[in-house]
């Protein structure tokens, strides 16, 4: 019996000396020793989920899908990733080498994205409190930064004109209406038959003008459309690139000039030549998108500059012979700019699509 009672003691005491363990794990503590919960700043946290959104895709791993306390969807259980066989005789299958080979090359991928990710936020970090370099074009970053303005203005454009088509419409739909409206009235007030009968005629003539001037509206604004969420959102998705590849690059660069001023041993050295290859890669890979964007920014201007002189040439005289009620020349106009007007119930399915 008192065997038993030291056995239950002792058991007890190691319990005590785990929970006492587990109750002091895991206190947060800053750099000042205070337990208290740092403020974040708004724009950093952007740039650094920027950084991190380049990892690589974990939906197509099989390591880890979730963190700390997550779900055991998408773990690799270890039982199913085998060694060599400790039995004499024995050799592991095609399938084991094969699993084992796969995680090894997804541990590795990883590895390499957070070493880059870790570089890249130090180096973030480091420019946003001044105590980092960072690699300035000013002439080219001043060109992206026009570009970003001229986008911005444009995209109001396009917003009005939108507006403008709208109302327009609307107003067409009105006047449509009302013309009927006249008609009908024409033939069942005989007294008032030529009046109703003249403004019949008007309300239709100035439908079939609004109608062609929409034409006129709606072409424009699909060509700004085109030019400003197509053509200019590629140059700024090329810029962005270029934008990342320049805090690889810095943050490599950072990372050898620190190397350089530490000790010369045989691992110090190794350690340079690696950094020294790496620094090499994100230079050239830089410079290639660096060359990239400016070819972009001068391709873009030239572009703009000929789709506005057109698209600017065809809203003044649409609108110019719309309002002078010169219906000769707004035709003329569409036909210039090679613009077909759709018959009415173009935009309708016929049966068979219906089907």
């Amino acid at each position: 019996m008192a065997s038993g009672q030291a056995v239950d003691l002792e058991g007890f005491t190691m319990t005590d000396s785990i929970m006492s363990k587990a109750a002091t794990m895991e206190i947060p503590i800053n750099s000042n020793g205070d337990t208290r919960v740092l403020g974040e700043d708004d724009g950093l946290e952007q740039d650094l989920q920027q950084v991190m959104v380049s990892g690589p895709n974990l939906n197509e791993t099989s390591i880890v899908s979730g963190g700390y306390g997550g779900t055991a969807e998408g773990i690799i259980p270890t039982s199913s990733i085998k060694g060599p066989s400790l039995h004499s005789g024995s050799s592991p299958t095609v399938a084991e080498e094969a699993t084992r080979g796969v995680a090894v090359e997804k541990f590795d991928m990883m590895k390499k994205w957070s070493l880059n990710t870790y570089k890249c936020t130090k180096q973030l970090i480091s420019e946003r409190f001044g105590r980092g370099s960072r690699t300035v074009d000013l002439e080219l970053e001043a060109q992206i930064e026009v570009l970003r303005d001229t986008k911005r203005k444009y995209e109001t454009v396009l917003r009005l004109a939108r507006a403008l088509t709208n109302h327009f419409y609307s107003m067409v739909q009105t006047q449509h209406a009302l013309g009927d409206t006249f008609a009908d009235l024409s033939q069942k007030s005989p007294e008032l038959r030529d009046e109703f009968g003249y403004n019949a005629e008007t309300q239709k003539l100035l439908c079939k003008n609004g109608e062609t001037l929409l034409g006129a509206i709606n072409f424009f604004v699909s060509s700004i459309n085109t030019l400003v969420n197509k053509t200019m959102e590629d140059t700024l998705m090329t810029i962005k690139m270029y934008e990342n590849a320049r805090l690889e690059f810095d943050a490599y660069r950072a990372d050898l000039e620190e190397l350089n001023l530490g000790p010369r041993d045989a691992v110090t050295m190794a350690r340079i030549e690696t950094a020294q290859q790496q620094y090499q890669i994100h230079k050239d890979k830089y410079e290639r998108l660096r060359s990239d964007v400016i070819i972009k920014l001068k391709f873009l201007e030239e572009n703009k500059v000929k789709v506005m002189h057109k698209q600017l040439l065809l809203f003044h005289n649409a609108i110019s012979a719309y309002f002078a009620g010169n219906q000769q020349q707004l035709e003329q106009t569409l036909k210039q700019f090679n613009i077909k007007l759709k018959p009415p119930g173009a935009d309708k399915p016929s049966w068979l699509e219906e089907q």
